[in-house]
């Protein structure tokens, strides 16, 4: 997910709000919108905020542990965007969230899940649960699960799936 801007208070929604289109006024964050095929959907939806540097975020947060899993898929947003994708994230009517849902024209290219690791069988099932249920909505067959190291290709429910480590992904 991505870096979401929490403020505490009585007037928190107003807050949050005027901040996130501050900092994304002043070219700080990124909006990310929801996929829907009706637009006024995607701008009523819940959007997602990403940092425009990777580095700007651990110089400024305040983090009691490193959260990988965030800075590796805010540095995915960030790849996405300069390839000049068109990009949205997905939350499924039986719940479960794609990360990135790439789209040309009116096709849906390609679905992709970014995790740190794979090794805890509970993230594991839970990221590709979303992706195989997001295939079926979207109808596309094209998925990759984005890990820090983990490269393989497996078959899920008749799917195919790449994993493929985050440095080889920036590369192609």
């Amino acid at each position: 997910m991505g870096y979401n801007l929490i403020i505490t208070g009585s007037n928190s929604k107003l807050l949050s709000k005027e901040l996130s289109t501050y900092l994304t006024g002043r070219h700080f964050t990124i909006e990310l919108y929801p996929f829907s095929f009706k637009l006024k959907n995607q701008l009523k939806g819940a959007k997602k905020v990403y940092s425009i540097d990777a580095g700007l975020i651990k110089s400024i947060s305040f983090q009691f542990s490193q959260n990988l899993g965030r800075l590796i898929e805010n540095i995915v947003f960030l790849q996405l965007k300069r390839k000049n994708k068109e990009v949205y994230f997905y939350t499924g009517s039986a719940g479960g969230e794609v990360d990135f849902v790439i789209r040309d024209g009116l096709k849906i290219k390609e679905l992709i899940q970014v995790c740190y690791s794979l090794d805890n069988l509970e993230t594991r099932e839970r990221e590709i649960r979303s992706l195989i249920r997001g295939s079926k909505q979207l109808e596309c067959s094209n998925l990759t699960i984005i890990t820090y190291d983990q490269e393989k290709e497996e078959a899920v429910k008749e799917k195919k799936i790449k994993f493929i480590p985050l440095w080889k992904w920036l590369l192609l």
